[in-house]
Order: structure tokens, then sequence, then C-alpha cells
């Protein structure tokens, strides 16, 4: 049986899942910041994964591939983005090379495709996710996965994606992750901050996490210095972070309700992926493990 985002959100052991997936997305952002840049906003996010699942045949609409017209009118009427953001994510990703040009059925439209390097790398992304599914319950998502990838993939990825899109525990899990998640940059910011947790008691107002420098953040994250200040202040005026000193002095702190969102989102995020790789692969396990009785 799937986890839940109820039986996650209540696992003390899903804090040490989520540190590990802000620690992995940290990592794909150092070897490749031109792919990071794709899951550092939400928006961005939500396009690719839209992309991704009209180019593996979903929704079944009587259309099939992917190209312009078909990703902006999806985008549109999901409430993903605007029709020019979305043309100018395609332009965007066309001039990275992560899509290119593909015959297709219709010779008046420009038919793409991702590239092997986005599907790579979005496959990584789905076998990190695996993996720490199966650090919780012993199951082998991750291998199944990596012994066929391309065919993992396309059978498993517009199932994910359908449930994103419409999953508003994912898309807005609170004012203070949607602030960091949809400025640009900030959702690697915030997973950065989320990585500093050294624990997180859940009756905590507070959790310290040590100095901050902003200009590691800035050069570690290629963001301005206005950028960067700015969205601090909003989200401190919002109460949810700060420093134990006056002016920026002393150590940093995220508030118990900002890290309680991020928990959520990733708790949301996990099951609707773990749904996705059951009705895909079958149970992770065979028999509920003792571990998976979450009180």
């Amino acid at each position: 049986m799937a986890f839940t985002a109820e039986n996650l959100a209540a696992d003390d052991r899903f804090l040490a899942a989520i540190l590990h997936c802000a620690d992995q997305m940290l990592t794909i952002y150092r070897e490749s910041p031109r792919i990071a840049s794709i899951f550092a906003a939400q928006q961005r996010w939500l396009m690719a994964h839209a992309g991704f699942a009209l180019h593996y045949g979903y929704p079944k609409d009587g259309k099939s591939g992917l190209y312009s017209g078909r990703f902006i009118d999806f985008s549109v009427r999901n409430d993903i983005a605007s029709r020019n953001t979305a043309a100018a994510f395609m332009q965007e990703m066309l001039a990275y090379r992560f899509l290119r040009p593909v015959p297709g059925p219709d010779k008046r439209t420009r038919y793409l495709e991702p590239t092997e390097t986005a599907e790579e790398h979005f496959t990584r992304w789905l076998v990190a996710h695996m993996m720490i599914l199966d650090s919780l319950d012993g199951g082998e998502r991750a291998g199944k996965v990596t012994a066929d990838p391309s065919t993992m993939m396309a059978a498993i990825q517009p199932r994910i994606a359908k449930a994103i899109i419409g999953s508003q525990a994912v898309r807005s899990p609170g004012p203070t992750f949607n602030l960091f998640n949809w400025a640009n940059s900030g959702g690697l910011v915030m997973d950065y901050l989320i990585s500093r947790l050294p624990e997180f008691p859940r009756a905590a107002e507070r959790v310290v996490v040590g100095p901050l420098s902003l200009r590691e953040l800035r050069e570690r994250f290629m963001i301005s210095n206005t950028h960067l200040k700015r969205l601090l202040t909003q989200a401190s005026n919002m109460g949810s972070v700060g420093w134990t000193e006056p002016s920026r002095k002393g150590d940093f702190w995220l508030s118990g309700r900002f890290i309680l969102e991020y928990w959520n989102y990733q708790a949301a995020k996990f099951a609707i992926i773990d749904a996705a790789a059951e009705a895909v692969l079958g149970p992770a396990v065979l028999a509920e493990p003792q571990a998976r009785r979450v009180v």
C-alpha cells in the first residue's frame, strides 16, 4: 500500500528524508545550474513536468506529442503560466538543448522531444525520490526504475504530472513556501535553508540553523543582492525567518510554521510519487511492515 501524505507528515523519520531530498536538489544545482534552474521555482518545475507528460502521451485528448501550441494551451488551461511565459520557457529549453525538433504526424507543426540530457536529469530526480521512499519501507522502487529508466519514466512521470498539477497541497502549501518557491531561485534558497536544520521538534516555534552568509547565498545561487534581501525581508516580515540579534546579526532561524509548510509539501509530493510508482511497479513491499504503521 502506497504512503499517504498524512502518514508521511506524521512520521518523524521523514525529516531525514526531506533533508536528503534538499541535499540532492542542491547537488544537482552544483553539477548543472542550467538543469537545476528548472527546479528553482515552482512555475518552471510545473512547466517541465507538463512538457514531459505531453511528450509521453498525457492527456489522452485526441492530440499527441509535444509542440509549442499544445504546451502553451495546456499551461494556460491548468493555470501554470501565461501564454508568453510558456512560450518563452519552450524557447529557453530549445536554446539550452533540453528540447530538440523531431518529425511528427503533421508536417505543418514543429514537434519537439526532450534530449538525452533532459531525460537523464529528470530520471535522476525520479530515482532520488524513489530511493528516499525505499529508505522508509525497504522497497525496491529505485532499482526497478534504473533497470529500465526510459520505459519507467514514460509510464510513471505522466501520472506524477497529472497529480501534482491538480494538487493544492503541492502547488500552494503555505504563504512562506509560496513566497520562496515562486521567486526566481527562491526554491533553491529554501532548499538550502531547510538543509541546514539540525533537528525539528514539532512543538518548536523556531529552530536556529546557525550563521547565514548572504554573500555565500548570492554566489552559490547566482541571485542578486537586492533580490535576496527583498526575499528574506518579506519572509522576516511574515515571522517565518530571522536573526537572533538585530540588524541581521547572530544566528539565523526558521519558524516552526515555515518548516511545517515545507514538510507537508514534501509529504504531499512524495505520496503522489509513491502512488504513481505503485500503479506502475506494483506494491513496494508485499506486507505492511511495522515501520510503516505510523501513529
